[in-house]
């Protein structure tokens, strides 16, 4: 006994040293300027880079320097990844993976990946087979494909090291989803929510792919990984197994909550931040009570997957309003305090800037045309709602803003510690909306509404706007005729780079909003820009081209205008992109001249 203990210490001191560098160096990465390591650049989610070659002054100047075509013509979503002097470019379905040679001119392909991958799961896909992007770490590139597979491969090489089903896409199940990789651990989501899927997140080893946990949003405290050292700063955050109390009868174990979006970390406290994504079935009335915890906040140790706390934005959510948009994390002066926050833009139109130690909010304002509710209460973390606008199967409720789609969905904001604000790329569309009785059936739409989007407040279809997360309050704004769709990227040079459904990326003056310069791409933007150093020592902005996603759905998907309640609701505001732009996934590359 004395002697297989020695063993087992003996092994720990050997790996050790190996632990500690798992959870240092990506840090330590993302903390090179040069490269872009992460989906979202550093584990922050800030979307910021402190390059400043490209400036106010001279991004004027910026031209193309070459450009990938990815031979794929669904929507792409996500960017690039660069590690040291290789690119690394991932497609919507089939979910190719290329890397390319930033060290030759044209960046030739060094290796292609291609999963195997039923296509029957392409119609299960809700929203278009989109992708939104790898992760790296201890030397591989992970990647998440349609059918649910987590796959790891060698970063140098492209051969696959392993691959684990995450789930069943003849269950509805399907991952469009970013990994993380996270000390020792790679963390990925699940998609179906209008499947009735019950979402979850999971971690698996890096090195053998095996689950170490897997926390689901909805069931007993058990399934939720919810234990004694829970924080819930609300009352009605508080009491056991609200995961399965807060729903009627067994609806929770297909309650949706899936776990789409982005994830960030915070070193520091040992967090891992995620949201949740709308309850299943769409029709509210088949669900009655606060259907915890879908629309909702985590923060989780990493490590076991436990849940520190957890905040939930929309109870008994009745709009689609899917809660899963990324969460960026920073310190920022609110009054004379320094408060660790977290900045959170939702669905249903409110940004949220929260105390990521404890989940307990400081600002909730709209950012943009809101009349479901009249505002959140601070004191109870509650929408304030307009019960006119709640929907429901007795009736069709009419001018609905923000729509279903939200002021802001998938398309990630970018945030600036030099001006302190946050760059975010937004929709501005309302709906009617009304709930249909629907039964569920394993691997079969659960959905129960019928919706139809039609252009916000102004006619205009989207914007970038400037939001001080302090005061809750717009800076300035840029409108759009159609959704700013891609995302935002914010750099060291006071230059905001964003994309339109158009194909235009724009770049901007970060503290004016002033449009400095564009260039029109071979497609719709619902990508997101970009950038790194490369081994000549200079700057590239790079951005995915590639139209479709939930507001491209029809041009994507070949369907037609003639039913505005078609593509879940966006053929109602989105029936005319085919006029606007055309199928196809480029990636295009951007420098100064020599």
């Amino acid at each position: 006994m004395v002697k297989r203990l020695w063993v087992i210490l003996l092994v720990v001191w050997m790996l050790l040293p190996g632990l500690v560098y798992a959870s240092e160096e990506l840090i330590k990465m993302s903390q090179d300027e040069k490269q872009w390591v992460m989906p979202a650049r550093d584990y922050a989610n800030t979307r910021f880079s402190p390059l400043k070659q490209i400036t106010t002054e001279n991004v004027k100047n910026l031209r193309a320097a070459w450009t990938f075509s990815t031979g794929v013509l669904r929507g792409h979503e996500g960017a690039p990844l660069v590690i040291g002097d290789t690119m690394y470019v991932h497609t919507a379905f089939p979910n190719h993976v290329y890397a390319l040679d930033l060290t030759k001119e044209g960046a030739p392909i060094k290796w292609k990946y291609t999963p195997t991958q039923d296509p029957a799961v392409i119609p299960v896909a809700c929203c278009d087979v989109v992708n939104r992007g790898l992760a790296y770490g201890h030397g591989m590139i992970f990647l998440n494909t349609l059918d649910a597979t987590t796959v790891a491969l060698d970063a140098k090489t492209g051969k696959e090291i392993w691959r684990v089903q995450q789930g069943d896409f003849k269950k509805g199940m399907t991952i469009t989803g970013a990994p993380l990789v996270i000390k020792n651990v790679v963390i990925s989501g699940i998609s179906g929510g209008e499947f009735g899927v019950r979402g979850f997140v999971t971690a698996n080893d890096v090195a053998t792919g095996r689950q170490v946990w897997r926390a689901y949003s909805a069931g007993p405290d058990s399934d939720v990984l919810i234990g004694p050292d829970f924080v819930a700063p609300y009352p009605d955050h508080q009491g056991k197994d609200l995961g399965v109390t807060t729903w009627q009868g067994d609806e929770w174990k297909r309650g949706g909550g899936t776990t789409w979006g982005w994830y960030s970390y915070d070193p520091e406290l040992d967090l891992l931040y995620y949201s949740t994504g709308n309850p299943g079935t769409w029709n509210p009335d088949q669900r009655p009570g606060d259907n915890k915890w879908s629309m909702t906040i985590f923060a989780r140790n990493p490590d076991t997957g436990m849940a520190k706390w957890a905040y939930q934005m929309t109870p008994h959510d009745a709009w689609d309003y899917d809660g899963v948009n990324e969460n960026i994390l920073a310190d920022l002066k609110i009054g004379d305090k320094t408060v660790k926050a977290l900045m959170h833009f939702d669905r249903n139109g409110f940004g949220y800037t929260i105390d990521r130690t404890n989940g307990k909010l400081i600002v909730a304002k709209p950012y943009g045309p809101v009349n479901w509710a009249k505002g959140i209460d601070l004191n109870t973390g509650r929408p304030i709602e307009d019960p006119a606008k709640r929907t429901s199967s007795k009736g069709n409720t009419k001018d609905i803003c923000p729509a279903a789609i939200g002021f802001k969905d998938q398309q990630p904001a970018a945030y600036s510690p030099q001006t302190g604000l946050v760059y975010v790329p937004t929709n501005n569309i309302c709906m009617d909306y009304e709930g249909v009785e629907v039964k569920y059936s394993e691997g079969q739409p659960y959905v129960g509404a019928i919706v139809r989007m039609y252009p916000g407040p102004g006619g205009h279809r989207g914007a970038l706007i400037a939001w001080d997360p302090t005061k809750g309050e717009k800076v300035w704004e840029i409108k759009e005729n159609l959704a700013a769709y891609g995302g935002a990227l914010v750099t060291a040079g006071d230059v905001v780079f964003y994309g339109t459904m158009e194909g235009w990326l724009k770049a901007v003056n970060a503290k004016t909003g002033e449009v400095l310069w564009k260039f029109k791409t071979p497609s719709g933007i619902i990508g997101n820009p970009m950038t790194y150093v490369g081994p000549d020592g200079k700057q590239y902005v790079a951005v995915l081209s590639g139209v479709g996603g939930w507001a491209g759905i029809g041009i994507a998907a070949g369907i037609g205008a003639e039913d505005p309640t078609a593509g879940l609701g966006a053929l109602g505001a989105f029936g005319d992109v085919d006029k606007a732009t055309t199928l196809g996934g480029v990636l295009t590359v951007f420098s100064l001249p020599d």
